[in-house]
């Protein structure tokens, strides 16, 4: 049902896939970015960094369910 809504919607399977490969990327970033901010923001930072890293299965696996409605 999901899936069907959101391939009406205009997404397509290859728009989530990018966006879930572009989270992995983004999730590097604030990794990176982490290591270089002052001792008593880092853990915020790493957290952030970690939550973004949660991102691509779950993009990934609705790209693939998308992949049905093509």
């Amino acid at each position: 049902m999901v899936g069907w809504m959101l391939h009406r919607a205009g997404l397509r399977s290859t728009h989530l896939h990018v966006l879930s490969l572009g989270s992995v990327v983004l999730c590097l970033c604030l990794w990176i970015r982490a290591k270089t901010v002052d001792q008593s923001e880092r853990g915020n930072a790493e957290r952030r960094a970690l939550f973004t890293g949660l991102w691509p299965p779950t993009l990934w696996a609705i790209g693939d369910s998308l992949r049905e409605f093509e």
